[in-house]
């Protein structure tokens, strides 16, 4: 039996902070006892952690990641090798990537694809999601028996026509089998019909450069679809999981819902929170590093998204991690916006960026824990074995430093791309030690793990649900 003791921090969860020792005991938390207390202090280890000074936080779990995704004739710049190595110099102990079906084949083939490109390469513990491109008789049979093996949530487009865009009668279909099944409804909203036709029109005009990518994905397109979304799942009876949520007004669909009762939640990411319209605008076709979908937003946004996830109308900050380099794969849009592979880099940034926001004052220490470690354990049913520290749980431990100062930079961030989305800026906090089901994967600053420790997670249903 191994045994390490964490002796001395601040340990901080989605509901309480305690000063207290951490006893693991063959990688998953056995005790917490009051630092100093005779219980703490007659545990004996082979492996003692002084972390005074520190927090001592749950791993995080990325709920959103794209490794190895393919879009517009290349293919997002991470591997899981990459990624998930980039993830644990983060803080992040578990991603939920996406799993895709091709159109007109069966989900079991998209699944079994992800699972071959991800077995013995992950640094920590990983999940799927499926994504759902065609719906037919045949895929919905399919999503009951997912749901029976652990992948439990499904991911549906009103972006995107001929790629993995989904009709209202589809979406309605997927809906009515997860309100049966216990399934989880993960939509993309935003009005793809209307926006190639808002594309086309700036093409035509001459609007070529980054910048017009958010000017034709409009706020108002993404709340019509949340909107809509919304509604077709009261009538299914289902819930539903908006993700990587933008734009005031599609918080304010998600919180009438709410308000209604309605078993609906949003998420948002740190690239909404924090960048905004000016970096698309950036001269020299600096702007396609910034091309994501949803889009960034004009800054005023961002008071409601952060005000979301005070309130609890957006429980979640996932990173959508889809990177894609700029040399050679984002240029492929120079000439037309519409071209250029929509995605971030943010995997590494996304819980130093929260903790950054504590100081800020948007978010109290424990709501930071709850948004990125907790809340997306229970959406996605990993809780309490992932996203806490508690008996039982996974030793999935971050030693956390609150008073060290970094500059982001891609030069010394540890994803496999070859720009920063926050290049330059300047944030308090920053890992110092990561354990992965008890074994070290990040030592003072030093990558310790490896390929293959991180292993493939079976999910139940989501724990905010009548079960």
């Amino acid at each position: 039996m191994s045994r390490t003791v964490i002796r001395g921090g601040l340990v901080i969860t989605a509901s309480d902070e305690l000063h207290a020792d951490v006893l693991i005991e063959d990688g998953r938390i056995a005790a917490l006892a009051t630092s100093g207390t005779p219980a703490a202090t007659s545990w004996t280890a082979d492996r003692v952690i002084d972390a005074t000074g520190r927090y001592v936080v749950p791993g995080g779990v990325d709920a959103h990641t794209h490794m190895e995704l393919p879009f517009g004739g290349t293919f997002a710049s991470d591997t899981f090798e990459t990624g998930t190595r980039a993830a644990a110099w983060g803080g992040t102990t578990t991603i939920i990537d996406f799993a895709v079906q091709g159109v007109g084949r069966p989900l079991r083939e998209g699944l079994d694809a992800w699972n071959a490109k991800a077995d013995g390469k992950c640094a920590i513990d990983y999940g799927f999601h499926m994504i759902v491109s065609d719906v037919n008789q045949e895929t919905l049979k399919e999503l009951d028996l997912l749901v029976e093996e652990g992948v439990t949530s499904f991911k549906q487009f009103m972006a995107y026509p001929g790629v993995f865009y989904s009709d209202d009668g589809q979406i309605l279909r997927a809906m009515q089998r997860s309100a049966d099944n216990g399934g989880l409804i993960m939509m993309h909203a935003e009005n793809g019909i209307a926006i190639d036709v808002l594309v086309e029109q700036a093409l035509a005009r001459g609007e070529t450069d980054p910048r017009f990518h958010g000017e034709v994905r409009k706020a108002l397109l993404e709340a019509e679809a949340t909107h809509r979304a919304i509604r077709l799942a009261q009538v299914a009876g289902a819930p539903l999981y908006v993700v990587h949520v933008s734009a005031t007004e599609a918080v304010a669909e998600l919180a009438r819902a709410r308000d209604e009762g309605l078993p609906v939640f949003g998420e948002t990411c740190p690239q909404y929170l924090f960048l905004s319209t000016d970096n698309l605008a950036e001269p020299e076709f600096e702007g396609a590093k910034y091309v994501c979908s949803t889009p960034l937003r004009p800054r005023e946004h961002q008071a409601a998204l952060w005000r979301g996830l005070r309130t609890n109308d957006l429980q979640v900050v996932s990173t959508d991690h889809c990177p894609f380099c700029f040399t050679g794969q984002k240029e492929l849009g120079r000439g037309d916006f519409s071209k250029i592979p929509n995605g971030l880099p943010g995997v590494e940034n996304r819980m130093d960026l929260l903790h950054q926001a504590v100081l800020d004052g948007h978010l109290s220490r424990r709501r930071w824990i709850e948004v990125a470690c907790a809340t997306p354990a229970r959406m996605f049913g990993l809780y309490p074995k992932k996203g806490t520290i508690a008996p039982g749980a996974d030793a999935d431990v971050v030693i956390y430093d609150p008073r060290a100062e970094q500059v982001m930079s891609a030069r010394t961030h540890h994803m496999n791309v070859d720009y920063s989305a926050y290049e330059g800026r300047r944030v308090t906090g920053r890992v110092q030690t990561v354990l992965s089901r008890g074994e070290f994967v990040i030592t003072d600053r030093e990558f310790t793990g490896r390929a293959g420790h991180g292993v493939y997670t079976p999910r139940s249903t989501c724990q905010y649900l009548d079960q």
